[in-house]
């Protein structure tokens, strides 16, 4: 978008603000829409029209604003409170949208409540893919003739490729219920589904060549949860049931293969979806006021997760299936437990002290047994040795103190140490242990201005780097993972705070962050992070507020690897900037009749990516986003209970990306694609709907 384009809807709605000063009603006219409810019935409900001028997923992706066209606008909400402590409120919004929302609660004050909730939310996740292959949407996938071929070229593509959507929708239904006992207990219960249904991306190789597939999607998430609680003045405690079950009605996705098989009767591949599972816990939490300057807290909770969804057969090629050993079982049966409990004191020795100590475990037991597993290579190929599941588990104990003093004048300080203690099977490292320690200072020198500053050191060290066995191939014994590596962090932040005058506030940020991986010599080496914020709010008058704000970010990192299995041969580094600002105006306008607010922002990432291995390579291209989005609002009384509500939604996108741009279906000798690009839009949404006020 051309920003002459905005900036001149900006000035036509300043010089509004400005016309419309000398006119201006009272504030006070602004209705609170979180005062305590007044008894009776009352609500409003918005009937109306709005537009979309062009047609795009990524603009649409959670919205529901993907389709060009008109739409609906339907929507309320009422609420009502009785003499006798009956209530209800129910809401609805966007009900004319793919993106909409139903919810409802209600029930006796000191008795009991209910409540019950739907919701859609869109994911758009593509609307520039194509594939050639046959009944998208579901669990097989065909070829039309001229398939398979030697490669992507010699593939009947002009004829047969057709264009697909690729998204999902996600509905949740909510259902619960709070009612208090005797004796400070109460009681409820909650119930929610969450259904997927839909396509998603996905890929599938036969040893060489390799396609993009569309995936689908049929799954249903239940919650169930049941929990009593105790609260009087010292003692509060839960103690709850919480179950989830999660059901793929799709087991597997198959495919024929579009290329020429290597081997032959590898015609058709076999993909498993996400399994059936379920998981099981039971969680008591407990808050106690030993005196009145301290208090203690705790948490402790018990759960096992469950898999025992049948295995797929481990090939589809007749003549490999005959020489594959059978399976040592028929399903995982997977079985993980969990053990999460946590205590944390805190007290107020005087009026100046405050202090903190908590200790957590998080312990993930996986007891699924092992079992050798023949090793089918993407329907072509029986390696020569099996392979076991490895079925990972780890303890991790995080010790945290710290301590808050108000000191003379506005001075407060701040100082803690964290400790971070993991422990892991089948992995490089057994243990890992992290020490933090912390500072902050807050100091409001005069009046007018306060200033924060906090900085922190973290140290990560290992119990010895080995290999892991497991691995096959293994991995270069140089290697660190960044997640196991020795590491030090450094942080440092600081916040300054000033009003200028009654009028003007203004903000100042900053912050640092480096990681040192010393003891890395194939890996992750560095990674640092500087960011700056500022922000600035102008009460103009008593009906007009004008925000601003501006921030930008710069992440680089380095790595190291080595082509030869050996010392390092090459490095890359990567290079990452964001920046993102704002303004933002509100204002109350004839007499209070009128309500005014626009808001206009914009963004740009800059992502760059270098490899030296020591000849002369030219740098990746520069990956970019912008996104420049501009909201304009405006209500109209026409009377008390009759208003017309208007909004204006411009916004421009657009990206480039080395590792989509210009690559087509065929572009890749040996990848049918979907051949997506990144996403360019410029959509207009304009929306007016009537208010009613009952």
């Amino acid at each position: 978008m051309r920003t002459s384009i905005t900036f001149r809807l900006l000035s036509v709605f300043g010089a509004l603000v400005a016309t419309d000063a000398a006119l201006a009603g009272d504030a006070s006219k602004w209705k609170c829409e979180s005062c305590p409810f007044e008894k009776g019935t009352s609500g409003t409900v918005d009937v109306g029209v709005g537009n979309v001028s062009d047609s795009s997923a990524k603009f649409g992706d959670y919205t529901g604003l993907d389709k060009q066209g008109a739409f609906a606008i339907a929507g309320g909400q009422a609420r009502h409170r009785d003499e006798d402590g009956y209530w209800g409120i129910a809401e609805a919004s966007d009900l004319g949208l793919d993106r909409r929302a139903i919810a409802a609660q209600g029930g006796r004050e000191g008795l009991y409540s209910l409540r019950l909730g739907y919701s859609e939310i869109p994911r758009r996740l593509s609307d520039t893919a194509s594939t050639p292959f046959l009944g998208t949407g579901g669990a097989v996938l065909t070829l039309p003739a001229g398939f398979p071929a030697v490669d992507t070229a010699a593939m009947p593509l002009a004829t047969t490729l057709q264009r697909v959507d690729l998204g999902y929708n996600r509905k949740r239904y909510d259902l619960g219920a709070t009612w208090l006992g005797s004796d400070h207990w109460s009681y409820s219960v909650a119930w929610r589904q969450d259904v997927r249904d839909g396509t998603q991306r996905t890929s599938g190789s036969f040893f060489s060549s390799a396609s993009h597939l569309v995936a689908p999607l049929d799954q249903a998430t239940n919650q169930l949860e049941l929990s009593t609680s105790y609260a009087d003045h010292g003692l509060q405690a839960t103690i709850s049931y919480q179950l989830s079950l999660f059901r793929n009605s799709i087991d597997s996705l198959t495919w024929s293969n579009p290329f020429t098989p290597v081997v032959t009767g590898s015609t058709t591949g076999q993909l498993a979806t996400a399994p059936d599972n379920q998981s099981h816990q039971i969680r008591a939490t407990a808050a106690y006021q030993i005196s009145p300057k301290i208090r203690a807290s705790g948490e402790i909770a018990w759960g096992r997760m469950l898999q025992d969804a049948a295995f797929l057969a481990p090939t589809l090629t007749p003549g490999l299936a005959a020489t594959v050993p059978p399976l040592p079982a028929q399903s995982l049966n997977g079985r993980v437990d969990t053990f999460d409990a946590n205590v944390k004191v805190t007290a107020n020795p005087n009026d100046r002290l405050a202090v903190n100590g908590s200790y957590a475990r998080d312990v993930r037991d996986n007891r699924t047994g092992q079992e050798s597993y023949p090793a089918v290579s993407t329907d072509m190929f029986l390696g020569a040795v099996p392979r076991t599941n490895v079925p990972f588990s780890f303890i991790q104990d995080r010790f945290k103190l710290n301590g808050d003093y108000r000191g003379p004048g506005s001075w407060v300080t701040s100082a803690g140490i964290d400790q971070d203690n993991r422990q892991r099977t089948f992995q490089e490292v057994v243990h890992t242990y992290e020490t933090t320690i912390w500072g902050r200072a807050v100091a409001k020198p005069t009046e007018r201005l306060s200033l924060m500053f906090k900085l922190a050191h973290g140290d990560r060290t290992n119990s010895g780097y080995g290999v892991a066995t497991q691995v096959d191939p293994p991995e270069n014994p140089l290697l660190r993972k960044f997640y196991l590596a020795d590491r030090r962090r450094d942080i440092a932040s600081l916040r300054a705070d000033f009003t200028v005058n009654e009028i003007v506030n203004v903000g100042l940020g900053a912050d640092l962050a480096n990681d040192d991986y010393r003891n890395s010599t194939i890996g992750l080496t560095d990674d640092r992070t500087a960011s700056l914020v500022g922000n600035v709010s102008v009460a103009l008058s008593e009906q007009t507020q004008l925000h601003a704000f501006a921030q930008g970010e710069r992440i680089k990192s380095r790595q190291l690897g080595s082509q030869v299995f050996a010392q390092p041969d090459w490095s890359g580094n990567t290079r990452d900037d964001f920046y993102v600002g704002g303004i933002g105006i509100r204002h109350l306008a004839m007499g209070g009749k009128l309500e005014l607010a626009g808001d206009f922002t914009m963004s740009r990432s800059h992502s760059d990516v270098t490899v030296d291995a020591g000849v002369a390579s030219p740098p990746f291209p520069t990956a970019t986003t912008s996104l420049d989005s501009l909201r304009l609002r405006a209500i109209y009384r026409l009377k008390d209970n009759l208003s017309v509500v208007g909004s204006y939604w411009y916004e421009n996108y657009d990206a480039q990306d080395w590792r989509y741009d210009g690559v087509q279906p065929a572009t890749i000798s040996n990848l049918l694609a979907f051949g997506e690009q990144p996403p360019h839009y410029r959509v207009h949404v304009l929306q007016v709907a009537l208010r009613y006020r009952f």
